[in-house]
């Protein structure tokens, strides 16, 4: 579905940078969608430059205002903003599965909620930023739209090991050990994996494009929730 012109204007307005309405196009532009389409563009080279966008303002600026760490807890932190699940997260808060130019098959396969789509797909976002607007501009928008991940230390630790951070706040909890469950779907060269974590009574899924990432998808989600329930609920 080919992205019109109010939508891209939308977004634009929710990104806060004024990005070249083709180059967006082509940041939105899935592989899948391009081959259906003739071999359009698509947006696998902005990916490229947006990793290393995302990787120099994300690395400069926890450089920058955290002189007392050390080398490995900055690397630390940058992964966990920088990972394909913490980058989704981003991608998911601004609604940008909504403008995504999809193929068919991973139309009907959720593609619009794939963390590796949507991570792949900020990060051209970032890419096209950084052509239309410069590196200032585009380091900006990484650092605004990854500041709520930023501005939770406890997140650090969830998103980079998301099974192990599940299974302690379960134990601290007194509930279950989380148990995993995981399908697979679509041709064995675009295989999808699907994993559901239970903890008790709560359950949540994540998808990714093999069974590890699946499980880190969902059992982030469920440390998420679970989290939220325990504050809200003022559990210790």
């Amino acid at each position: 579905m080919a992205e019109d012109s109010a939508g891209a204007q939308a977004l634009i307005e929710k990104l806060g940078v004024d990005i070249d309405a083709e180059l967006l196009e082509r940041a939105l532009t899935h592989r899948s969608y391009a081959y259906e389409h003739g071999g359009i563009p698509h947006n696998e080279r902005l990916e490229f430059l947006g990793d290393s966008v995302l990787g120099i303002a994300v690395t400069v600026m926890l450089f920058t205002t955290h002189p007392d760490l050390d080398e490995g807890e900055l690397a630390k932190r940058r992964a966990s903003v920088v990972s394909t699940v913490a980058l989704a997260e981003v991608a998911r808060a601004i609604g940008l599965g909504a403008h995504l130019r999809l193929g068919r098959g991973e139309e009907q396969t959720g593609g619009r909620d794939k963390d590796s789509i949507l991570a792949d797909t900020m990060e051209a976002v970032f890419g096209a930023t950084y052509l239309s607007a410069g590196a200032k501009a585009a380091e900006a928008l990484v650092l605004r739209l990854t500041e709520p991940l930023l501005a939770d230390p406890e997140r650090y630790g969830a998103a980079m090991d998301p099974k192990t951070s599940l299974q302690e706040l379960a134990a601290r909890l007194g509930r279950t050990p989380p148990e995993y469950t995981v399908e697979s779907s679509g041709p064995d060269h675009n295989r999808v994996f699907t994993a559901t974590v239970t903890v008790g009574e709560l359950a949540s899924t994540g998808q990714g494009t093999s069974k590890k990432t699946a499980e880190m998808a969902a059992a982030l989600t469920a440390w998420r929730e679970l989290s939220l329930r325990v504050t809200e609920s003022g559990a210790a």
